[in-house]
């Protein structure tokens, strides 16, 4: 059966935010990319451990992250970046002009559920463009299910833009994060199966040999509970 860190509470990484046995922070790698990115994240998605748009401040550290609530206004001077062109990642936008440069361009990725995202840009639209990126395939993340065909997590969001931007590179080592952090949730919940289904066409496997066998290693429930967070990692 299924099992739920948040309806049943257990002691997390401070960091990856997996229990200590499905600890990933030996796979952190941090990314840095030419895109400045942003990302608003809605005060109900940020105590969810499985949140990708926490786990792009992780893996990015140049990423900022942002609280919204509706009962706390937000400041336009506390988000947008001067120098550059912001981009507000949402179906409703319109087409991403083609000779736009990455290094001129900031994102604000909306963090949320649909009907969360689709409030927190009605505070945001008038701050810049309204960008929908071409994005088709089905999603990878696993841990939830997507509400509809053509509907992808924040973090996937953020893969087709580095893809949209050739970053082929970035858009790699980001996704390798992002596929490490599914697997380790479907592993925390019990569901082995489907996440050996999920390496089967995952880049984790060849990226995280030695990781991956660490977290299949059998191990005492004391040495499970008191695995400590590592010191190297953010």
């Amino acid at each position: 059966m299924p099992r739920s860190v948040i309806l049943r509470p257990t002691p997390r990484c401070a960091r990856c935010q997996f229990p200590p046995r499905w600890c990933v922070c030996a796979g952190f790698h941090a990314i840095t990319c030419p895109l400045a990115i942003d990302v608003l994240v809605h005060h109900r998605e940020s105590f969810r451990p499985t949140s990708t748009g926490r786990l792009i401040n992780r893996v990015i550290p140049e990423s900022r992250g942002h609280l919204y609530r509706h009962d706390l206004p937000l400041r336009r001077e506390d988000i947008v970046r001067a120098g550059r062109e912001l981009w507000i990642l949402h179906p409703q936008g319109s087409p991403p002009p083609a000779i736009a440069k990455p290094e001129n361009v900031q994102v604000l990725l909306l963090d949320g559920s649909w009907r969360e995202a689709a409030r927190m840009r009605t505070e945001v639209v008038s701050w810049g463009r309204t960008v929908n990126l071409p994005m088709t395939g089905e999603s990878r993340y696993k841990l939830r299910d997507q509400q509809g065909a053509g509907l992808f997590s924040t973090i996937e969001a953020l893969l087709f833009l580095l893809e949209h931007f050739s970053l082929g590179e970035t858009q790699g080592q980001l996704r390798r994060q992002f596929e490490l952090h599914v697997y380790a949730g479907l592993r925390a919940r019990g569901e082995k199966g489907a996440a050996e289904n999920f390496l089967a066409a995952s880049p984790v496997r060849a990226a995280f040999p030695d990781l991956l066998a660490e977290l299949d290693r059998r191990r005492p429930r004391e040495e499970t509970l008191a695995r400590p967070a590592r010191d190297n990692v953010t």
